[in-house]
């Protein structure tokens, strides 16, 4: 048997031993191009007026490793009321990557356990004066049920996130 075909066969056998169906734990990786420079793209997901401006009208940033993000998408609440998220960052480095971690969900978020093993790394580069690529990773999911619905959750949530993105520079041109 060839070396490929062993390697297949043995990815068949796992795959065979986990009930149901197949586990997806592999990152969920979102890539796309914003039609703004670096430093708008960057200043719309690190800053208060940034972040209300296309992301969410209540928001606080404190842009440090172990500062928090505050972000609460209902209009009739205020920061710090059940539908308020609390992101912990991880990692800053400016104008190119910026790392957090959900650390308290809104109150009806329904992946609790499995978002605690989350994290999300949003990546930014330069393309041209007028482009900046942007990449979205969500990694950390298992294959327990929860981890698995909210790993679609996020697939289909940062696809969205990026083009209200893109559409907010559209619209501010």
């Amino acid at each position: 048997m060839s070396v490929r075909r062993l390697a297949v066969a043995s990815v068949l056998v796992v795959l065979a031993s986990v009930p149901g169906r197949a586990q997806d734990v592999t990152p969920v990786i979102t890539e796309g191009f914003v039609g703004a420079p670096l430093r708008a793209v960057w200043d719309a997901w690190t800053t208060l007026e940034g972040m209300r401006a296309w992301l969410t009208p209540k928001a606080e940033v404190d842009l440090r490793v172990g500062g928090l993000i505050r972000t609460n998408y209902r209009e009739n609440e205020v920061l710090g009321d059940p539908g308020t998220i609390v992101y912990t960052i991880t990692e800053v480095e400016p104008q190119r990557r910026l790392s957090f971690q959900i650390t308290t969900p809104p109150q009806n978020f329904p992946f609790k356990t499995a978002v605690r093993q989350m994290t999300t790394t949003v990546y930014f580069a330069g393309v041209d004066e007028r482009t900046t690529a942007l990449r979205i990773v969500d990694a950390g999911f298992g294959v327990d049920e929860e981890s698995q619905q909210m790993r679609a959750f996020f697939r289909e949530g940062d696809a969205i996130t990026l083009q209200r993105l893109q559409f907010h520079f559209r619209a501010v041109r």
